[in-house]
């Protein structure tokens, strides 16, 4: 790995407004770059929108959709790596997609692997794990409630991840129009991903980088207006080092769109993988056949 400069945006994912999306990507993309970015992470779903009762109507064939290719056309004219969430249609099947596409075009995509609550209706589980050479470092992808399972972080780290980009649409806690209860919201999020991804940076000795969706995207009719399954997301973006150490974090007074910017050092990759407990070093593969095992409970 060599020193890279990782930009992650938090922002909406408006219901059925693609082109807008669109635009508050490239307008963002152009500001991670003239920050110095080499990398820019979107969140999850953030063109088409989380579960919008469209999605199949809606969702492209990657590459070779419209989406993905503005994406090239944007990544190629600021010279910058996009990692962006959206829905992808092949032969009439919905993936809950991240596209990465850079100056030279299209790198690759990552499907979600697991489906959380209502995803299910919409989406179909991929099955691939891939870690992507980005020249500066390797790259996986691990989106959302994927991040839940440690088993996907770490099989990317096994393949050879030094990041982990975890993009996110996450429904952590609703929120109203009070400050107040819309600070609880995002503190919500922010807690939980304080709690558990620092354990999976460090465990598999990785950066990880993580950003959400950032207000409400539209209601859904299906639901009642304050269903914890609208597409309803508390935003912000962490970063975490191969130590498990935070790097740098966006406010969480209010639920807002934001970008942080970050140096990945090289140096922390190798110090956490020097380092006598380095569980990737250390672990028993032999012994861990019970967990490709379905067990029913």
């Amino acid at each position: 790995m060599q020193k890279i400069t990782v930009a992650a945006v938090t922002m909406n994912g408006l219901l059925g407004q693609a082109e807008r999306n669109l635009e508050s990507i490239e307008g963002w993309a152009e500001k991670a770059r003239e920050a110095g970015a080499e990398l820019a992470l979107f969140p999850e779903l953030v063109v088409h929108g989380h579960c919008d009762p469209r999605t199949w109507y809606n969702a492209e064939p990657v590459p070779a959709g419209p989406s993905t290719e503005r994406l090239c056309r944007v990544a190629k004219r600021l010279g910058l790596v996009l990692c962006v969430g959206l829905s992808e249609k092949e032969n009439d099947i919905v993936y809950n997609t991240q596209v990465l596409v850079g100056p030279d075009g299209f790198i690759g995509a990552q499907r979600k692997i697991h489906l959380s609550r209502d995803e299910v209706i919409y989406y179909k589980g991929g099955t691939e794990m891939t870690v992507f050479d980005l020249g500066k470092c390797r790259a996986g992808i691990s989106i959302c409630y994927d991040n839940w399972l440690p088993e996907v972080p770490r099989i990317l780290a096994l393949r050879g991840a030094d990041v982990l980009l975890m993009p996110h649409a996450m429904r952590r806690k609703m929120w109203t129009d009070d400050p107040a209860s819309e600070r609880e919201a995002a503190e919500c999020s922010r807690r939980f991903w304080l709690s558990t991804y620092p354990m999976r940076a460090f465990e598999n000795a990785c950066y990880a980088v993580v950003c959400d969706q950032a207000g409400r995207a539209g209601y859904v009719d299906t639901y009642p207006k304050d269903s914890p399954n609208q597409p309803h997301h508390a935003g912000g973006c962490v970063v975490i080092d191969p130590l498990g150490e935070v790097v740098a974090q966006t406010p969480c007074d209010r639920i807002r769109e934001d970008m942080l910017l970050v140096d990945l050092l090289p140096e922390k990759i190798e110090e956490a993988r020097s380092q006598p407990n380095y569980t990737l070093r250390t672990r028993r593969p032999e012994l861990y056949g019970t967990l490709s095992e379905r067990v029913d409970q």
